[in-house]
């Protein structure tokens, strides 16, 4: 909750090396929301956050994005869950993932 309570909207810039495969000169950042938000929560800094937050609606733009992401680890999962109050049922990568079929699961 610290990443939410300390933001102000402003001029905060992402870390390009976040996405360092891709040129910046041209890179489409409405089209490829989800993939700069899932970089922002596997690698990102407090300030990349709140870039990301200025750069898609506040918090709260953010908070629907990241109901869209296709795959998150089940720590970075439960970070979000509980850092921007949604429930795991509601993201894409948890759905994904238990409709996923279990081999030997022993």
């Amino acid at each position: 909750m610290v990443i939410i309570n300390k933001y102000t909207p402003g001029d905060h810039s992402l870390n390009p090396a976040l996405l360092w495969e891709y040129d910046l000169r041209t890179f489409d950042w409405q089209a490829s929301r989800t993939l700069v938000a899932q970089r922002v929560v596997e690698l990102g800094t407090p300030e990349d956050f709140y870039a990301a937050f200025d750069m898609y609606g506040g918090v709260e733009g953010f908070r629907e994005i990241l109901k869209d992401i296709p795959y998150l680890s089940p720590i970075d999962l439960n970070f979000v869950s509980f850092t921007f109050n949604l429930k795991k049922e509601e993201l894409r990568c948890y759905k994904r993932k238990q409709s996923s079929p279990q081999h030997w699961n022993f």
